[in-house]
């Protein structure tokens, strides 16, 4: 939370909203928080949906698939937290918002990966995006609140209310998913990832975008 020197009776509702929402790097922060835990949520529900049906063409049986999935979404959030440490160091020496903008062109190029690699390289492709998810909710939280002064004791519940992009986007990925093929042969588990793709360009724009406020 950003440092305020000045502690107010009350909030000034009308004010802070007024305030919060002509702060562009603030509401498009709301914006890039909805789309990063929409992608969080999608890449670590439906590693089983795309794991089983790798395992499955691969000779598995559905439950033995399903079995080695789920260990696969176990280590995908152990990367998570071991990257987490790392990106952290990284932040000594990297501006957070290029920071972000860096590890969002990495979620792309995974999720790139996961839609088109056969195999078990797909898999391990999923896997790795949850490295580049690692420090985005923080960094995107403290970009967002920069320069907003006392207003940032609204503009925090704010950011946390844009935990609501992990209801309908997973929603959006099921309905692609339950298609089962797309074009007539192309997984449909696969196509759905499309929607991290887009959730990871978004969050890219606003690393860039944000580069002249930090």
């Amino acid at each position: 939370m950003p440092r305020t020197e000045t502690v107010s009776e009350g909030l000034d509702l009308k004010g802070t909203f007024k305030r919060l929402l002509a702060n562009r790097n603030y509401h498009e922060g709301v914006i890039a928080q909805m789309f990063y835990v929409g992608a969080q949520i999608m890449c670590w529900t439906f590693i089983i949906h795309y794991g089983t049906e790798v395992f499955v063409q691969l000779g598995m049986t559905e439950q033995a698939a399903e079995a080695k999935s789920q260990m696969m979404n176990i280590y995908a959030m152990i990367i998570f937290c071991l990257s987490r440490f790392i990106c952290t160091f990284l932040l000594k020496y990297i501006n957070p918002s290029k920071l972000l903008m860096l590890l969002a062109a990495g979620g792309m190029f995974f999720t790139v990966l996961t839609i088109f690699l056969d195999g078990v390289a797909g898999v391990y492709a999923l896997v790795g995006i949850s490295a580049c998810m690692s420090l985005m909710f923080p960094t995107i939280y403290g970009i967002a609140l920069t320069d907003t002064g006392d207003d940032a004791k609204l503009g925090a519940a704010g950011l946390i209310m844009a935990i609501v992009g992990g209801t309908f986007l997973p929603m959006a990925q099921a309905s692609i998913i339950d298609m089962n093929t797309i074009f007539d042969s192309f997984s449909a588990t696969k196509a759905s990832f499309v929607l991290p793709l887009l959730c990871f360009v978004v969050i890219a724009i606003y690393g860039k975008r944000s580069q002249q406020v930090n």
